[in-house]
Parts: structure tokens; C-alpha cells; sequence
């Protein structure tokens, strides 16, 4: 009788080569996840925000809750697919597939959704940068945040414009009666940076928008509101390509 010759059937369902692939690129993806949710955490836990969570005045608009749950989705997808790939195990690679597959979807549809209501996004927009102001002095990640708008990003003072921080109890006007040396000014973000500056004046907002004050406030600080400037940081690119 001739022998039988028994031949081991490979059931491996990822090829080598692509396994090892995304299992690379997950672990970084897992490790920057753990990263971005770690200093969320630290950054509430500077604010003792754990223990005082009535703080939280708009958790959907706390930079480090943002932090926090952007590290939470990024951590778990790298997982899915870190150990889905090392262990071949079909269902998390599915998981992780579905994942990736959601994320596009929700990409694609916050863009049309964006254009088609572009007068709602605006009018939320303009309600958070208003929250920003007022709670200006009571947390410093919001503070960095509008501060970083202002100054690095947009180029811009207020939501219409320098008037709007008369919503804040620092920069208000009738602030000056409370002895509050900010009252009738701005923050330093809203001064334009002079030529060859290396430290900024932290005070160079004071008084600007005081009748009497002695300097040109164009020459000073934007005028600009950060809504406007926002709509045109969004057309600026649709403008490049019109001309294209």
C-alpha cells in the first residue's frame, strides 16, 4: 500500500508581509493614542478638574477633553489593529476595518454637512468664542486656545472684533471702578508683533480701547473679528483654486 503523504494546510489568513505592516504602524498609532490621552488627563488633573468637575463650564469645547477623547478613539483603533494583526485574529481586524470605515464616513459627511449648513456652523462658532471670553481668566487651557487664535492662527481680536471683550469682568470697561488695570483694553494675543520683536508686552492691550488713548489703534492691535477672519482663512484656498 503506497504511504500517504500528509501535507500541513496553512491557515494563516494575512500574508506575512502585510501583517507585520499594520501591525507597525498600529503600535504607533497605539502609542500616540496613550500619548494625547495622558496629557489630557494631566492637564485636568493641573486643573484638579477630577474633584471640581461643576468647573467645566463647556466640556464639549475643554481642550483637554478634546484631547482626551481624540487619545481614547485613536488608542483603541491602534489596538484593534495591533493585536488583530500580531494574533491573525479575524474579528478585530474586522473591528478595526469598520472603524477605519466610520471614520471616512464621518470625514465625508462632516464636509457636506459643513457647506450645507455653513449659517449653523457659524452661529456655534460664534457662541463658543463667546463662552472663550467670558470664562477667559477662569481656565488656562481656553485661555492658550483663544490666545493661539488670536495671535497665530486667525490674526484677530474678538468675534466681530476688539468690543468683544467688554463680555469679559477683566477687560470690561466699568472693570476700571474695581481697580482692574486690563479694563478697557485686550489681551496681549490681539497686539500685532512688532518687527524684531523677541519678548512680547504682555501689557501692550492696556487702555486701547479707551477714548483717550494716545496711539493709533490700528497700528496696535487686529481689528479684525475672528469670525471674519475665519471665513476668510476658509475661502483663501477655494479662491487659490478658483484662479488655478
Amino acid at each position: 500500500m503506497p504511504a500517504v503523504r500528509k501535507y500541513r494546510r496553512d491557515t494563516s489568513e494575512v500574508s506575512c508581509c502585510l501583517k507585520y505592516v499594520i501591525f507597525g504602524f498600529n503600535v504607533m498609532f497605539w502609542w500616540l493614542g496613550l500619548g494625547i490621552m495622558a496629557v489630557g488627563v494631566w492637564a485636568w488633573t493641573e486643573k484638579d478638574t477630577f474633584n471640581n468637575l461643576s468647573r467645566l463650564t463647556n466640556v464639549a469645547l475643554d481642550p483637554a477633553f478634546i484631547l482626551i477623547l481624540v487619545g481614547t478613539v485613536t488608542f483603541i483603533i491602534g489596538f484593534t489593529g495591533c493585536v488583530g494583526a500580531l494574533r491573525e485574529n479575524t474579528c478585530l481586524l474586522a473591528t478595526y476595518a469598520i472603524f477605519l470605515a466610520l471614520l471616512l464616513l464621518m470625514e465625508m459627511a462632516a464636509g457636506v454637512l459643513g457647506f450645507i449648513f455653513k449659517d449653523w456652523i457659524k452661529s456655534q462658532a460664534t457662541g463658543g468664542f463667546q463662552a472663550f471670553i467670558i470664562h477667559y481668566r477662569e481656565d488656562p487651557d481656553q485661555q492658550n486656545l483663544i490666545d493661539w487664535i488670536q495671535e497665530d492662527w486667525l490674526q484677530c481680536c474678538g468675534i466681530e472684533g476688539p468690543k468683544d471683550w467688554d463680555r469679559n469682568n477683566y477687560f470690561n470697561c466699568s472693570s476700571s471702578d474695581i481697580g482692574s488695570r486690563e479694563a478697557c483694553g485686550v489681551p496681549f494675543s490681539c497686539c500685532k508683533r512688532k518687527p524684531n520683536e523677541i519678548i512680547k508686552n504682555k501689557q501692550c492691550g492696556y487702555d486701547v480701547r479707551k477714548p483717550s488713548y494716545n496711539f493709533e489703534v490700528a497700528k496696535v492691535i487686529y481689528e479684525k473679528g475672528c469670525i471674519q477672519a475665519g471665513e476668510e482663512w476658509d475661502d483663501y484656498p477655494k479662491s487659490i483654486n478658483a484662479i488655478d
